[in-house]
């Protein structure tokens, strides 16, 4: 491997989401690829995404791509299920690097469930995406699919407020016909939710599989960059940088409750 190539190789990974949740994937991430260098970009200030149109969430994707690859990022991952279904194709068409997206996980609850009812919790744009209907279309035709539309989650995680009663209130309000319906399985359809993972589990019971698709699109990932030759030759874990464009004063104590450790955060006005 000749020196260029080789820091070629060593430049980031870049991730992104309308808020904080897309740190539930890179989480993943960062466990699979530890010696990747790796970027994140909360686009907080414009959360949540599911709210807007299609041509909005394009323009907010293409302004936090190119600020990533102003980076030098070598690969996305567009952490967020509405952007994916709004913008991942146009993405895709505008830029060289690979582009990797999320889809929520209808193929895997319907491997997963006993009884063939499946719950999926998401945002309105999800749920009334193309991609998702097509995605029933493929998996969903010898299940029963559930769908909720989950307003207000979103903001409750980008404020923190992972374990609160209000919060705690719409797990229930929300989860409550998808229990009515039988559902035995119920996939979390925004990188947001599996902060939720153990207040969902409690209200839905321990019976109930609970699907969270970041695993897989870290292992996506992985194969991308093993098959572009991208992947980093590093033999130490890499750093991992965050930038938000929050106007909370609490944004970075946010990230770093949900990232886990103390997170540095840098602001941007993206």
């Amino acid at each position: 491997m000749n020196a260029e190539m080789t820091q070629s190789n060593e430049r980031p990974v870049a991730v992104f989401d309308s808020g904080v949740g897309g740190i539930s994937v890179l989480k993943h991430i960062h466990t699979l690829l530890p010696n990747e260098q790796l970027l994140y970009v909360a686009d907080s200030k414009h959360a949540p995404y599911g709210s807007k149109t299609p041509q909005e969430i394009q323009e907010r994707c293409f302004k936090v791509a190119d600020f990533l690859i102003a980076q030098d990022a070598k690969a996305l991952v567009v952490a967020c299920n509405t952007a994916t279904a709004a913008a991942i194709d146009a993405l895709r068409l505008r830029y060289t690097l690979p582009i990797i997206g999320m889809e929520p996980a209808v193929k895997s609850a319907a491997a997963a469930t006993r009884n063939g009812i499946i719950g999926v919790l998401a945002t309105t744009g999800t749920l009334k995406s193309a991609q998702f209907a097509a995605l029933l279309e493929s998996y969903g035709r010898n299940v029963e699919v559930v769908t909720q539309a989950c307003v207000g989650l979103v903001e409750c995680i980008e404020r923190g407020e992972l374990n609160t009663e209000n919060t705690k209130a719409l797990i229930r309000q929300y989860c409550a016909p998808l229990l009515a319906e039988g559902a035995d399985t119920i996939v979390l359809g925004c990188t947001h939710y599996p902060f939720l993972s153990e207040a969902i589990a409690a209200i839905v019971g321990k019976e109930v599989i609970l699907i969270d698709t970041g695993a897989a699109v870290a292992n996506q990932l992985q194969y991308r960059l093993f098959d572009e030759g991208l992947q980093s030759a590093r033999n130490h874990t890499a750093s991992v940088s965050f930038w938000t464009n929050s106007d909370a004063v609490n944004a970075q104590q946010v990230i770093s409750q949900l990232w886990g450790v103390s997170a540095e955060v840098a602001y941007s006005s993206l």
